[in-house]
């Protein structure tokens, strides 16, 4: 591969996330472009292309790769096409950043990081966009600092407006508490090894067939626990909110956003309706990151790992959701390219 100055970017996937991402590349951060993008939908791919200069339209990942504009890959297809992109993105030895999931199931991230372990260093960066939120990062560093003393717990919710046709209850797991998962392994530096799954009645608001809200408990290795109420038909809008308990004070996200506006005797701000409001901001900082590190020839950020470990703690969760119990998680031995 030739490394241009500017780095040339192939997007897999032009559906919300991945035009969100086209334009983040083309308008907002520095130091990359959009070289090509890839979706099986031609049609869609071209309207995409047209909208940024020099960028060509795909309907195969590997195509896309050989081009000799592409210097990275930014995946952003749906889960199930992850594991074949990441795969052939390692075969040509391109960094990548993946959209979480890194794959949907275990066994497809394992077969990922092995491949990862075959070149015998790190290309890849998951999507945790999470770890770039600045609200995130303060209590990350205020846990770190050890002022407020030893993490015991952590209170967690993540609540949507409402959900697309087809949306399922591992769906809730795979797609929206996997987040959870990734920030608490992040925020207290502890594997997960146990989750247990509870279903209150459904809301009135719930579709058909699908038991909503739910709290997810999360034990860790360290002794600590985390609950995560998740909500995704809640109908006022997109929440996201994390207490830390320590043994010497809590510290809390997630409480306001933007203006507060005093008027017609109430008070009050907006609630955001999607993630890509939330987080525009941790988009930014993730994909900049991502550019700026990869031009130094480096891969930080949460990798293949953090996306493996994510995947099993979501397997688990996933049983622990249909039977009522308490299921345990059981990874493999960490790899040593992994600070194993």
């Amino acid at each position: 591969m030739t490394q241009h100055s500017t780095l040339g970017v192939a997007v897999i996937g032009t559906g919300r996330m991945g035009s969100d991402h086209v334009r983040r590349i083309d308008e907002v951060i520095s130091g990359a472009r959009v070289a090509a993008v890839v979706d099986i939908d031609i049609d869609r791919a071209e309207r995409t292309a047209k909208s940024v200069e020099g960028c060509a339209a795909h309907t195969d990942a590997a195509a896309a790769m050989a081009d000799p504009a592409v210097d990275a890959v930014l995946i952003a297809s749906p889960g199930p096409a992850h594991e074949s992109a990441l795969l052939e993105a390692l075969a040509r030895d391109l960094p990548v950043l993946c959209e979480k999931p890194l794959t949907p199931d275990a066994a497809a991230a394992r077969r990922v990081m092995e491949a990862e372990l075959r070149l015998g260093r790190r290309r890849v960066q998951v999507g945790f966009m999470r770890r770039y939120d600045t609200e995130y990062l303060r209590l990350k560093a205020l846990l770190d600092g050890g002022s407020i003393g030893r993490p015991l717990m952590l209170h967690c919710r993540h609540r949507n407006a409402g959900t697309p046709p087809g949306f399922t209850e591992q769906m809730m797991i795979n797609d929206s508490v996997v987040h959870e998962i990734d920030a608490t392994r992040w925020l207290l530096d502890q594997e997960i090894t146990a989750v247990t799954v509870l279903k209150p009645t459904p809301s009135g608001s719930a579709p058909e067939g699908l038991s909503d809200p739910q709290l997810v408990l999360l034990e860790t290795a360290g002794g600590a626990v985390a609950d995560v109420e998740i909500f995704v038909n809640c109908g006022f809008g997109y929440q996201v909110r994390c207490e830390a308990v320590a043994e010497r004070g809590t510290a809390r996200l997630g409480d306001a956003h933007g203006l507060y506006v005093n008027a017609a005797g109430r008070w009050g701000g907006e609630i955001p309706q999607d993630f890509l409001a939330r987080f525009a901001d941790a988009y930014d900082r993730q994909v900049q990151g991502w550019v700026d590190a990869t031009r130094r020839g480096a891969t930080e950020g949460p990798g293949v790992w953090d996306g493996y470990a994510a995947a099993v703690v979501c397997e688990a969760a996933v049983r622990a959701q249909a039977t009522g119990g308490r299921v345990t998680v059981e990874p493999a031995e960490r790899p040593a390219l992994y600070g194993g």
